[in-house]
């Protein structure tokens, strides 16, 4: 078994605020899934296994954002049982 160095790693630098900000990545996907739903039923059969997996994706995207936004707001005013870290400061 190898010896275990005694020194710890210095902690890693913190993500610069346009990566932490996860804000641009949620709405994204969340277009995409609607832009995928459009596709899906003007390019598709109708209502079928793409079309309903797309308004899923696009429901749970707008469901998501919004939870996100109620902790992000719950982190800035300080409440106990609010989440911290991943970009809700």
């Amino acid at each position: 078994m190898a010896e275990q160095d005694a020194t710890p790693l210095p902690p890693p630098p913190p993500l610069p605020p346009k990566l932490a900000d996860p804000v641009p990545a949620i709405a994204v996907g969340t277009a995409l899934w609607w832009l995928a739903l459009a596709g899906a039923l003007v390019f598709g059969d109708g209502f079928g296994v793409v079309a309903w997996t797309c308004l899923s994706g696009g429901v749970l995207g707008i469901i998501g954002y919004g939870i996100f936004t109620w902790q992000r707001s719950a982190a800035r005013r300080g409440s106990r049982t609010a989440q911290h870290g991943q970009g809700l400061e």
